[in-house]
């Protein structure tokens, strides 16, 4: 027992156990007691980086002379071109056979779709905040209006034609040429930008609301709209006041939306 203890390939296999152990079990244990919270380290942290790392450590060990290279070599040797002995023939066929079974049943594993809970609540339009500052200044969002349309809601037609210019500069590489998403860094983007001609998207909401997603993109999502993981980039500092009211004209004009009145 002793002599098999200090034989390099099974010093080589028991460390190796040993770490996954220590990976797997261990250290949530360990961080139970100083923090009183089990994290667990993630699968793909053990298997991709820590047990690759024990791996090249322990080769390094066992070929760190040329005899313990060689002792831990010899038993792999017999194990694959032995011909004689009916164990290793046989413990060789069982391996053949076992081993593809394993690697068979690990892909199937990985690829069935699971299905978690979120881990917080999402929501597709998440409540704005009361007012936003923009440009140095208060902006109430509540009663703030679009100071391009008149009195019946209609756009003023330079300023449309100025929100359609800056669409064009800024918007159409996520949101696309017909607002419907497919614009060139679309596919890259997840989720993908938003599909203006949806009536479940801005035909659904204020032009105020749609004011505050532009101006504040993802970073200003509170944490119920988090979920969405947007690529949507804040454009304060960018565009002006006036631009962002100008290409809500145009967003809605362009795909014959109407916006929502607020308490409606």
């Amino acid at each position: 027992m002793i002599s098999l203890l200090k034989h390099k390939l099974t010093q080589f296999i028991l460390v190796l156990v040993l770490a996954f152990l220590i990976f797997q079990f261990a250290v949530p244990q360990i961080s139970l007691l100083l923090t009183g919270i089990a994290a667990p380290v993630p699968a793909h942290l053990v298997w991709m980086i820590y047990m690759p790392a024990v791996t090249l450590v322990m080769i390094l060990f066992v070929s760190s002379s040329e005899m313990a290279w060689a002792e831990f070599r010899a038993p792999l040797r017999t194990l694959i071109v032995e011909r004689e002995r009916r164990s290793v023939i046989g413990l060789r066929t069982a391996l053949l056979i076992v081993l593809p079974l394993l690697a068979g049943l690990a892909a199937f594993f990985q690829i069935q779709p699971s299905v978690s809970p979120p881990a917080e609540l999402r929501s597709v339009h998440p409540a704005p905040p009361s007012s936003i500052t923009l440009e140095g200044e208060s902006i109430e969002l509540q009663t703030a209006h679009n100071p391009f349309r008149n009195e019946s809601g209609a756009p003023d037609l330079a300023a449309l034609a100025e929100g359609e210019a800056i669409y064009g500069q800024r918007c159409v590489y996520c949101h696309g040429d017909a607002l419907n998403s497919d614009g060139i860094f679309a596919d890259a983007l997840r989720p993908r930008p938003a599909n203006f001609t949806d009536p479940g998207t801005i035909a659904q909401l204020t032009e105020t609301y749609v004011f505050w997603r532009i101006a504040k993109g993802a970073p200003g999502l509170p944490p119920e709209g988090k979920g969405w993981n947007s690529a949507m980039p804040a454009w304060e500092g960018t565009l002006s006041e006036a631009d962002i009211w100008k290409v809500i004209l145009y967003l809605y004009d362009a795909t014959n939306q109407f916006p929502r009145v607020a308490g409606e």
